[in-house]
């Protein structure tokens, strides 16, 4: 018998340190922080998540965005989100408050100019530094969603950072699509080649998001997608249009955002998706967020760490500023405009993606803009889920119950009645 045993526990059952074992215990470790963070502090658990991903990194455990495996992860869990995000944007607000859509305007297009400016006048390259300020007009749509979610969010601020993380997105990826073809224009023997892509990425983008969302409009009309047990169904749509997306070469984050769109522009009534898509999304945003806090650790950003300081700085403002300057117009009181331009500071997982698809097709200057990028990450990722918790708490639309009231699940039995 103890033969027998012995041949059980060796190969091929025996632990050894695989990705498989490794990623289960990230995976186990991140969640208990997850919710030893949640529960004695009520801060979002995405904060529990950071600190793992930060301390891969410090251990010197980088993730490279451009393994197959972690891209796919990363495609995934964004997908879902911005999914998500794009469900709650209804253009009807902004078709009535156009002032609003002016504010998103202003606040992406001061931050391109901000971040251009300030970059080439510390001596980055002018490409490179075009490039930095149209990624850095994103704010981080997915890393707001959550944050919202798991702290009961509501209010005018909540909806707007929900609102512009997501149109500013989408502007970036636009503009960065336009600029990867000026480039290419610049290369006299790739100037024929460089509309054809840009212009097929971007209009069937369009087209394979509209599809989408006919056909899960089509779906819903006959089944309840709101309801816990069809999660599955919904997701699985989602994963059908990102790999369509990647086959096609098409934008991974601008389809479900347009995806998200149409779905909820096409039905009068608001969709409202089970938390975190259930299990499986929470496993997908979980994952995503210890990646992306890992992510600055593949190369060295200790050089540029000042250069991605001033910058952040410097789009904070600029973005605090064009949310200002038409906040009365479009409804805002000037406090609660300061505390969404502070709420749309956080750089995340979005403009890592812009980062690296940028960098394949562009290689002379994907080294010194993936450097500044994942500076900026290392620099505020770990400390962007309470920074947007603060920022909805000081606008007063998080309910602000006192961490010494939150108890344990075995004290919460013990004491009911």
């Amino acid at each position: 018998m103890f033969d027998t045993l012995s041949s059980l526990i060796q190969q091929p059952w025996s632990l050894s340190p695989n990705a498989l074992l490794g990623a289960t215990l990230v995976a186990l470790v991140a969640a208990l922080a997850g919710e030893v963070v949640w529960r004695l502090w009520r801060w979002p658990r995405l904060l529990g998540y950071g600190l793992v991903g930060t301390a891969l990194a410090l251990a010197g455990f980088g993730i490279d965005g451009r393994d197959p495996m972690i891209r796919l992860t990363l495609d995934a869990a964004l997908a879902v989100l911005l999914f998500e995000a794009g469900s709650r944007l209804n253009l009807r607000w902004l078709r009535h408050n156009t002032w609003l859509l002016g504010s998103s305007v202003l606040e992406a297009l001061l931050t391109a100019v901000a971040v251009y400016v300030v970059a080439t006048q510390m001596g980055v390259e002018r490409d490179v530094a075009v490039t930095l300020a149209l990624i850095l007009m994103a704010s981080a749509p997915a890393l707001a969603l959550r944050v919202v979610s798991e702290v009961n969010a509501s209010g005018q601020v909540t909806e707007r950072l929900i609102a512009l993380s997501a149109l500013n997105t989408l502007y970036a990826v636009v503009a960065l699509q336009l600029a990867s073809a000026g480039l290419s224009l610049n290369e006299p023997q790739t100037w024929t080649q460089a509309l054809g892509p840009v212009a097929f990425g971007f209009f069937g983008s369009i087209v394979l998001a509209a599809l989408v969302g006919e056909g899960i409009n089509f779906v819903a009309r006959r089944f309840d997608l709101r309801h816990d047990n069809a999660v599955l169904l919904m997701v699985g749509c989602v994963m059908l249009a990102l790999i369509v997306a990647k086959t096609l070469h098409l934008s991974t984050l601008m389809v479900p955002l347009l995806t998200g769109l149409w779905l909820r522009n096409r039905s009068e009534r608001p969709w409202v998706w089970p938390r975190h898509f259930g299990s499986l999304g929470a496993v997908l945003v979980l994952g995503l967020f210890v990646l992306v806090n890992a992510s600055w650790a593949w190369v060295d950003v200790r050089p540029v760490l000042a250069i991605a300081a001033i910058v952040l700085a410097v789009r904070w403002l600029a973005k605090t500023l064009g949310v200002a300057l038409l906040a009365k117009p479009s409804g805002l009181s000037a406090g609660q405009a300061l505390w969404l331009g502070g709420a749309l500071m956080p750089v995340s997982a979005s403009a890592w993606v812009l980062g690296l698809d940028f960098s394949v097709r562009h290689s002379g200057q994907g080294q010194l803009l993936m450097a500044l990028l994942l500076a900026c990450i290392a620099l505020l990722e770990l400390v962007s889920p309470w920074i947007v918790m603060a920022c909805l708490r000081g606008a007063g639309e998080v309910d602000r119950t006192p961490a010494r009231d939150v108890v344990w699940p075995a004290e919460t039995h013990e004491s009911a009645p």
